[in-house]
């Protein structure tokens, strides 16, 4: 089983894309916030940060990963894997976007399978350097019990 999420998450991050057709662009950077996991009577506050990568392709779509490193007890490391759509707003830089896809979570006794959901907008500083402001949640399927994940973040975006 873990070996058919693992493979699942690296195509998904292929699928149905041209990397090489025109108007293909590509956005690096990297998070910092807050997160929360609660579940199995207890919650945990803790630092996120961790770099990312996506491809924007048919001018709207984007495909990314992101591994974030989380400060809870255990220190949690999660590798997400989603795909966004960013919306369009007349007369303005900034790109509303929402996001969906799926999870790995390593800490311990893992690792465990996540959804993730969530948006927000990437606020731009000059032409390809962006700030974001974004929430994610969703539940992460652990051992005996399911914890809820949620983390509100910013950082740094740079497109190619």
């Amino acid at each position: 089983m873990k070996k058919f999420i693992l493979i699942i998450s690296l195509l998904s991050l292929f699928m149905f894309m041209d990397v090489n057709a025109q108007g293909t662009r590509w956005i690096f950077g990297a998070r910092l916030g807050l997160s929360v996991g609660s579940g199995g009577g207890e919650s945990a506050v803790g630092l996120q940060f961790g770099p990312m990568a996506e491809v924007v392709f048919q001018k709207n779509l984007a495909v990314g990963t992101e591994i974030n490193i989380n400060t809870q007890t255990s220190t949690p490391i999660e590798w997400a894997d989603y795909f966004k759509y960013y919306f369009d707003v007349s007369g303005s830089g900034i790109k509303p976007y929402v996001n969906g896809g799926f999870s790995l979570w390593f800490y311990t006794g893992g690792p465990y399978f996540g959804l993730r959901f969530g948006g927000g907008a990437n606020i731009p500083i000059t032409t390809n350097l962006y700030i974001p402001a974004d929430i994610q949640l969703g539940p992460v399927f652990g051992g005996d019990s399911t914890v809820f994940y949620f983390a509100i973040t910013t950082g740094i975006r740079y497109r190619i």
